[in-house]
């Protein structure tokens, strides 16, 4: 008897996580526009990572800077690197030279990434870098005030809504209760 009650829990739970996990959309230019959303507005939204986004940086010998990314040796250099998880939660911080990117940040201590609608995607805001270089994928972007480079793939991150969340509508309702000829 406890035997089936874990494993209902067990089967509720992994219900309830994909059910979670499945109502994320991707953010589109379609989908911006069709709302037309304020900046205030977009500050309300929570915004997740599609898939991970790698940053890595080789530290100068002079740089003796703490960061909170990872370090590690590398041909005998020492590197610096930040992952971003697949579906962690970030949040609107700005849009970029008043065009249509969007500076997200998923880091407590305000540093960000810039997203903007990529046509060759359907219009969904994905990575942007300072460049990309095309023949091995990796790209360059600022992360707060160091550069870094961008692995293979990341440049496909995109950002993704709850979009059930988003929808939530409070509708006013009343009865209307009709008229007769005088």
């Amino acid at each position: 008897m406890m035997k089936n009650v874990k494993l209902l829990f067990a089967a509720f739970g992994m219900m309830t996580l994909m059910a979670s996990c499945a109502s994320l959309t991707p953010f589109t230019e379609e989908l911006y526009e069709e709302n037309g959303w304020s900046d205030d507005e977009l500050q309300r939204i929570q915004f997740y990572l599609s898939k991970e986004i790698v940053l890595y940086r080789q530290k100068k010998e002079a740089d003796s800077k703490i960061s909170d990314g990872k370090i590690r040796m590398k041909d005998g250099r020492e590197l610096e690197e930040i992952i971003i998880k697949k579906r962690t939660p970030g949040v609107f911080e700005f849009k970029k030279d008043d065009s249509e990117l969007f500076v997200v940040s998923f880091d407590v201590d305000g540093r960000h990434l810039t997203f903007g609608s990529n046509p060759k995607m359907n219009g969904k805001y994905t990575l942007r870098a300072k460049e990309w270089d095309k023949r091995s994928g990796r790209g360059k972007v600022t992360y707060g005030e160091d550069e870094f480079n961008v692995v293979p793939g990341s440049g496909y991150a995109t950002l993704m809504v709850n979009l059930k969340k988003m929808q939530k509508v409070n509708v006013k309702s009343r009865k209307a209760k009709g008229r007769t000829v005088n």
